[in-house]
């Protein structure tokens, strides 16, 4: 069966975005299907900036990070023009199914192009931080919780030796996966998530036993969408609206560790790791959950293409003998 499919990688960049194209081109190659590649997320797809994916074309990139065919946040649903242009190219370029790689707000795209506009479309849930629904874990989160924990590591030394508290500030919008893997594996003391809102007052009494007991240092990981609860708020409203803003997270570990500082009189740092998270080459397992669901999507089109000409299975892919018939003897 040779098909025309279209992959796309839309959203954030995360570790794992190449595997996922490698492990569709070469998968379709098998049968001879044609992939191609739209750049730049669905704003691809409406300027019809589309290339042919060869093997050859997707040769090396397993281990590169981000994506070689560009991101974006573009949503093609706020223009009833872009919709016509990518029904448009869609038919100029006669494709039978689309790949969209991406996270919520990218699946939730895919899925209303093919609820209301009948586009035949497979969404590759991705994000580092692990939230997508529907999922055990999506590629790109294993690398992250690698990083975050080696930074951890890393910050044991320095906390110790000075006799400091070490804040670290991690991505999760919403959800604490990153920081608690990441924590838990790096022997964090302290581990603040955005789905239970903390005590300020709870914290610095850990922080506090900590020293008494002898340990005069502490690590805390906090996600950077944890809040603390109505009761021990210590933010400003000009606060909040800077540090929760909808397009970026960022900076409640500089507020938490100034008022660590100030409670508990310990100095106290802060690293924020930042895009350092989701960039770089992706772990073994991302590699292989990322290439598992590339073929699984392009797999997922084939059987409902429309039927356009079977070619007869080659030799190599014949049913061998079991062993048990080859090993037996007359």
């Amino acid at each position: 069966m040779s098909l025309h499919v279209g992959i796309l990688t839309a959203g954030g960049d995360c570790p794992g975005l190449n595997a996922v194209i490698r492990a569709v081109v070469r998968r379709a190659s098998a049968d001879d299907s044609l992939v191609l590649g739209i750049k730049n997320g669905w704003r691809g797809l409406v300027e019809d900036d589309l290339e042919p994916l060869t093997r050859a074309a997707v040769r090396g990139i397993l281990p590169r990070g981000g994506t070689i065919l560009g991101t974006s946040r573009a949503n093609p649903l706020e223009s009833a023009e872009h919709v016509a242009r990518i029904k448009a190219n869609w038919e100029k370029h006669r494709l039978d199914g689309l790949v969209v790689v991406g996270g919520d707000g990218s699946l939730r795209t895919a899925l209303a192009m093919w609820r209301e506009h009948g586009l035949r479309v497979v969404g590759v849930p991705k994000t580092i931080d692990n939230d997508i629904g529907g999922t055990d874990f999506t590629f790109g989160f294993d690398t992250a919780v690698g990083i975050v924990t080696e930074a951890v590591d890393r910050l044991h030394s320095t906390a110790e030796s000075h006799h400091r508290v070490m804040v670290v500030e991690v991505m999760g919008r919403h959800t604490g996966w990153i920081a608690a893997y990441g924590g838990i594996a790096g022997g964090a003391d302290v581990v603040l998530v955005p789905e239970h809102p903390f005590r300020l007052s709870k914290v610095c009494e850990i922080i506090r036993h900590r020293e008494s007991q002898g340990s005069p240092f502490s690590i805390i990981v906090v996600a950077e969408d944890a809040r603390p609860v109505p009761l021990e708020n210590f933010l400003t409203d000009e606060a909040s609206q800077q540090i929760y803003r909808h397009e970026q997270l960022g900076g409640i570990g500089d507020l938490l560790a100034r008022e660590i500082e100030r409670a508990t009189g310990i100095q106290t740092r802060v690293t924020k790791l930042g895009y350092v998270q989701r960039g770089g080459s992706p772990s073994a397992f991302d590699r292989v959950l990322a290439t598992r669901f590339g073929v699984k999507a392009y797999e997922m089109i084939a059987p409902t293409a429309p039927p356009r000409q079977r070619r007869s299975p080659s030799p190599s892919r014949r049913s061998l003998p079991s062993t048990r018939a080859r090993s037996s003897r007359p």
